[in-house]
């Protein structure tokens, strides 16, 4: 199993596991086993779900880091949002994009499913004409690749 090395600000928040985990000072970590985890701007506040799609992120950012009980919810929730997000889009592209998340959220692989409703928000925005309201961030990668320790 690779090793993911990350590197956090003061102030900056993680969550691993379910747990939030708030940074002092500069802080690297290393994580060496599997883990489910965001940090930084991945993580979506609730103030921040004012959109179909963001509903649909946090839903599957629950069913990815939350308790058991909020991950089995979570997914739940997600479903119905993403039903309702095709239901009511034009675009086809966005429908796929939708059912290959759903896909990666029912495979244990919400890691995934949160970077492609990324690009939902980011469609989502362009549409509403809200390019001043970014979506979670996947982290520059450095010397680490995140999608190996979450694949694992």
């Amino acid at each position: 199993m690779s090793t993911l090395v990350l590197e956090l600000r003061p102030g900056e928040v993680m969550i691993v596991n379910g747990a939030p985990i708030r940074c002092r000072t500069k802080t690297r970590l290393e994580l060496t086993a599997h883990a489910r985890f965001l940090f930084g701007k991945q993580i979506m506040a609730p103030d921040d779900v004012d959109s179909p799609a963001r509903r649909i992120y946090f839903a599957l950012q629950s069913a990815y880091i939350g308790t058991s009980l909020e991950r089995e919810n979570g997914l739940v929730a997600a479903r119905g949002y993403i039903t309702a997000f095709k239901d009511s889009t034009t675009s086809q592209l966005a429908r796929e994009i939708l059912d290959r998340a759903l896909t990666a959220a029912e495979g244990d692989n919400c890691y995934q499913a949160l970077k492609l409703v990324r690009r939902i928000i980011r469609h989502e925005d362009s549409v509403l004409g809200r390019p001043d309201m970014p979506p979670p961030e996947h982290p520059p990668r450095s010397d680490h690749t995140a999608r190996s320790m979450v694949d694992a």
